[in-house]
């Protein structure tokens, strides 16, 4: 495989700096080398690792051929090469690799090489962890012992990883996340006041809950909320569960706890879809309608826990974010960095009146 990727390349006279444009005329004759979808991944890999293409470029090269369709077709016979497409094929990869380590019972030796080659394709470092996390999710999810899961871990990843998240915080920081009216303080607060759990959730409901919980997409199954306490944070997994202090947008627990568990049994029965699960493009597209990420809803509700409990000092601040992010107790580092930079603003404010709402400061 690497020999007719090599060979292609020289002969054609392949490079990263071409367009992807360009790169598309030369992927009909190489699909016509490439005889299985194995031989097409190891050819992906091969284009990223040995010669600097990026992931977009390999899969320009390399197109993801329609169900039924020759390789040797004209290139209008791929898929189209989109953000949405590449992401979904990749949760589909470490799918069938999780599966194929519960198949094929292989040892932690065996996993360890298949994580670090799984992590090395990737574009960069953060990618690279970013699969690693939900390879793990994957096994966590066929029920694999904690030793095998284990093995996926990569520490010179990981690193690399923090330094380029890093990187990417420090050129956020003056920025912040914008947001429109629909998810301003007032329009979420007067969402949750009205809904009905009586009738099915929609992904809005969902979306809000999110915001008022301050939860990560993988914690919506698993969170519980019981005697001021709560439980199944993602980051933890595998350790001692330690109840962490109820904050949150709905001060009722009540009320938190009943909306929390109608979206939970909706996705159970299959009304709502999970959005914890890799891929989940439907979740994303209702959000990009707003220009906000899953990850922004978690971020937002940090400042409106704030905003909500009435913060009377920046250290009263902190807390009610750290709570409310369930951060653990023992952490020290203050949550602002990589949760509450957000341009906060009531509803109907312009975008440039807004103020960047930093729950920590350096002085």
């Amino acid at each position: 495989m690497s020999a007719i990727v090599t060979r292609f390349v020289r002969e054609n006279k392949l490079n990263p700096e071409m367009n992807l444009d360009e790169l598309s005329r030369y992927a009909p004759e190489l699909l016509s080398l490439l005889t299985d979808k194995v031989k097409r991944d190891q050819a992906r890999r091969r284009l990223q690792n040995g010669y600097g293409f990026s992931r977009e470029q390999a899969y320009v090269l390399v197109p993801i051929l329609r169900a039924g369709r020759s390789k040797g077709g004209a290139a209008s016979d791929s898929f189209p090469v989109t953000g949405q497409e590449l992401e979904r094929v990749e949760a589909e990869s470490i799918k069938e690799l999780a599966q194929r380590i519960v198949r094929d019972n292989l040892s932690e030796a065996e996993v360890k090489v298949a994580a670090k080659s799984l992590a090395e394709t990737a574009p960069n470092a953060d990618a690279g962890a970013s699969r690693l996390s939900r390879l793990r999710s994957e096994l966590r999810s066929l029920s694999v012992s904690e030793k095998i899961i284990s093995a996926t871990l990569n520490p010179d990843i990981t690193r690399s990883a923090n330094k380029i998240q890093k990187e990417k915080r420090l050129l956020r920081e003056n920025e912040g996340i914008n947001y429109p009216d629909h998810f301003a303080l007032e329009s979420v607060k007067e969402r949750l006041l009205r809904y009905d759990v009586s009738i099915a959730p929609d992904v809005q409901a969902l979306a809000d809950m999110m915001v008022m919980l301050c939860i990560r997409p993988a914690e919506i199954k698993d969170l519980r909320i019981s005697n001021g306490g709560v439980t199944g944070y993602a980051k933890n997994r595998g350790q001692q569960e330690i109840p962490r202090v109820f904050r949150s947008l709905e001060k009722n627990e009540e009320r938190a706890r009943q909306l929390l568990t109608w979206i939970q049994e909706a996705i159970v029965s299959r009304v709502l879809r999970d959005p914890g699960k890799p891929g989940a493009q439907w979740f994303n597209a209702f959000l990009k309608k707003y220009n906000l990420l899953p990850s922004y809803l978690r971020k937002i509700g940090a400042v409106f826990a704030v905003e909500k409990h009435d913060a009377k000092n920046l250290s009263k601040a902190m807390t009610i974010a750290s709570e409310a992010l369930r951060h653990s107790p023992d952490n020290n580092t203050s949550p602002v960095q990589n949760y509450t930079i957000v341009n906060y603003r009531p509803r109907g404010v312009p975008y440039d009146q807004a103020m960047p709402f930093k729950v920590s400061d350096k002085n």
